[in-house]
């Protein structure tokens, strides 16, 4: 009996001594030589997964809704009877809604150049210093051509491109090759630069309020309007000196850095303050009327016209105030309603995923509709051909009421979005192709 009690009992009892003679050894080594050990390695480096898109809903919104509403520009100058006879913000013939009508569209150039600079900065979290800047000047040179050849030829239907202009595509393009080569350069380089050109940069307009004469070409490459023969009836207009605009695109760098550096509410609140500050920075300067846009503002014949006169900030070149006032627009917009999602805004991100695709088609769009407006009111093909001003198949003061200049917007608009959503998925299903991140 006994016997059968050893042979079934003993087996376990030596195997219940053996663990816990284990399990005391384990608890000594625990408390004694682990964290001894434990101390001398170093602790691991935890390594983000590197994101493959840095596509953000909120700057898409944004960028699709400064895209939707530059529609509304370009429309007027092709369709309003005073697009190509008269300024909509000379205040001694517009009208408050034409003055609104053409201030609304002052949001789109800057807002757009300063969140191009906030997505190179996201690509450069994806991509090498290498790789980005030589991607930078590649692109900035497509996109010179582009101007050039493209756009141009949209623009005006001059199939002896009797004018190159560089205008907003070129303003970007340039600014993408100089800051190509400002990334090499520590962050706070770009950043002090981008700062100084944008709030120093109107300095250079008492220099050119004393000019006799032009300064140049070159000059006004960087900060003056100018037009200039070519050879053999082709010539040359600089419509958008590019300092500012590099300047303003260095920032837009910076700024998507410190977007990332918050989420949520904290985000939220940071685009308040800076949008606010932004804001009341324009409003304070403005009001002084010593330095920031070369044309001051001045008391008109109602309160209404005087606010007009307020804001009737310079454009070509962007001012310092007129940076100011749209992108600080801008910022305040991702604050407040950049984090919705509805049916809308999916709807508007779809052409801020798509500018470069939906910019283009909009200008063959829109001169392809005025062209046969224009033959519909009795005009002959060979006239267009010969416009006495502007684009061809275009006729100064004659077009149509701004009520109906909103009608033919909406109607671009909509009619464009079928091949935007389609592009648009297919980028997001073909990241791998490269030629994509051209267009």
């Amino acid at each position: 009996m006994i016997n059968q009690l050893h042979l079934k009992y003993g087996n376990r009892l030596k195997k219940s001594c053996l663990a816990g003679i284990l399990n005391f050894l384990v608890l000594k080594v625990n408390q004694t030589i682990m964290p001894e050990v434990l101390a001398a390695v170093p602790p691991l480096k935890i390594v983000p997964p590197l994101k493959t898109s840095y596509r953000i809903d909120s700057i898409d919104l944004l960028r699709g809704l400064v895209m939707i509403i530059m529609a509304l520009d370009h429309t007027r100058d092709f369709f309003h009877k005073a697009g190509w006879s008269d300024d909509p913000t000379n205040l001694a013939t517009t009208t408050p809604i034409l003055f609104f009508t053409r201030w609304i569209t002052h949001l789109c150039a800057p807002i757009f150049v300063f969140l191009a600079g906030s997505g190179i900065y996201f690509q450069g979290l994806r991509k090498s210093k290498k790789q980005l800047s030589i991607f930078l000047f590649k692109r900035g040179l497509w996109l010179i051509f582009i101007e050039l050849f493209v756009v141009g030829f949209a623009f005006s239907f001059d199939v002896h491109y009797s004018v190159f202009g560089l205008q907003t595509i070129w303003s970007i393009a340039i600014s993408m090759i100089i800051l190509g080569l400002m990334i090499w350069l520590p962050f706070n380089a770009i950043f002090v630069t981008g700062l100084a050109i944008v709030l120093g940069h109107n300095s250079l307009d008492f220099y050119e309020a004393g000019l006799k004469s032009s300064p140049g070409w070159w000059y006004d490459l960087l900060h003056h309007q100018g037009f200039y023969p070519l050879w053999d009836h082709h010539n040359l207009a600089i419509l958008y000196p590019f300092l500012s605009w590099a300047g303003l695109m260095m920032l837009g760098y910076c700024f998507g850095k410190l977007f990332l550096q918050y989420e949520n509410d904290q985000r939220k609140k940071m685009l308040r303050w800076l949008g606010f500050g932004v804001v009341a920075f324009f409003i304070v300067l403005r009001y002084i009327n010593t330095y920031g846009d070369p044309d001051h503002w001045s008391t008109q014949k109602n309160t209404v016209f005087t606010f007009l006169s307020f804001m009737n900030v310079h454009k070509y070149p962007p001012s310092l105030l007129y940076m100011c006032a749209t992108v600080g627009i801008g910022i305040l917009f991702l604050a407040f309603a950049g984090h919705k999602k509805t049916r809308l805004t999916r709807f508007v991100t779809v052409y801020g995923r798509v500018p470069f695709l939906y910019y283009v088609l909009h200008f063959f769009l829109i001169h392809l509709i005025s062209s046969i407006c224009y033959l519909a009111r009795g005009h002959s093909f060979a006239e267009g051909m010969k416009p006495a001003n502007g684009p061809q198949f275009i006729a100064p003061g004659e077009g149509y009421s701004l009520f109906a200049v909103y009608i033919i917007w909406i109607c671009v608009v909509l009619s464009l979005y079928p091949i935007c959503k389609w592009f648009s998925d297919y980028k997001q299903k073909h990241r791998e192709k490269w030629w994509l991140s051209y267009l």
